[in-house]
């Protein structure tokens, strides 16, 4: 689905979505409309109503598939970001059995991987651009920086090889988000859903011909039942985002100061 739809707040994704999905009912209710001639109505009627619920089955099948997969992308990067806040506030009370020079160097260094992630990475990853090819600077810095720094107390060496899996955790929980910020539900799954969709609406038409205002209100009915269905998907389809993303608020929460 089309970025301009992705960023576009709910209530006019809402206004995007359903006048989609209404115009799309109104056309095949005009469609049979038009060919119900006398002729083929008795044709029309001899379709069985058994295949409604069938159809209906098989679209909310469709739906449920669909939303398993926005809902665990979605869970898993939410959980990526907030792995990431709790090792890197880890780092930083851990970095408090340090020498106090590379105490503020390593909190600097947080400080600015915190910055870089909320005023860089994130509109990257709106957009689906963001990339792995590029390592994080101030985390690889800071990994490089407790690596080779010299201990002079058990305490200290203790301290160091935790901080050391902090932010082997913290890289780990990035890659992560990076990665999820790519999911998004392809254009073939859209298009099943709707063509599944317009199936139970051309069945619903064709079995109620000889019944207009009936056949427009159950069609009416079901339209707004997918349009909900397809809103609910778009507006967490894409973990990072619209209005309805992941923000970085557990990453601000534990961003120390400048040193």
């Amino acid at each position: 689905m089309s970025d301009w739809l992705h960023n576009l707040s709910v209530p006019w994704m809402a206004i995007v979505v359903f006048g989609f999905t209404y115009f799309l009912a109104m056309l095949v209710f005009m469609a049979v409309a038009a060919l119900s001639t006398k002729a083929r109505t008795a044709s029309f009627k001899s379709i069985s109503a058994g295949l409604l619920p069938v159809l209906g089955v098989i679209f909310g099948l469709f739906v449920a598939f669909t939303a398993a997969q926005v809902w665990s992308a979605s869970e898993h990067a939410a959980t990526a970001v907030s792995r990431e806040a709790s090792a890197l506030r880890a780092v930083i009370l851990l970095a408090g059995g340090l020498p106090p020079e590379q105490e503020a160097r390593l909190r600097s260094l947080v400080h600015d991987h915190v910055e870089e992630a909320v005023a860089v990475e994130w509109p990257m990853m709106a957009r689906q651009k963001a990339s792995l090819k590029a390592a994080p600077a101030a985390l690889t810095e800071a990994l490089r920086l407790v690596i080779s720094m010299p201990v002079q107390s058990p305490g200290q060496q203790t301290a160091q090889r935790e901080i050391i899996t902090a932010l082997d955790t913290a890289l780990d929980a990035r890659r992560q988000r990076l990665i999820l910020s790519q999911s998004e539900v392809n254009s073939i799954k859209w298009w099943c859903l709707y063509i599944q969709a317009v199936c139970e609406l051309l069945a619903i038409a064709l079995i109620h011909c000889d019944n207009r205002l009936g056949s427009a209100i159950a069609m009416g009915l079901f339209a707004t039942g997918v349009a909900t269905s397809a809103l609910l998907i778009a507006a967490h389809d894409r973990p990072f985002t619209g209005q309805i993303s992941i923000a970085p608020t557990p990453l601000l929460q534990i961003m120390p100061d400048k040193g």
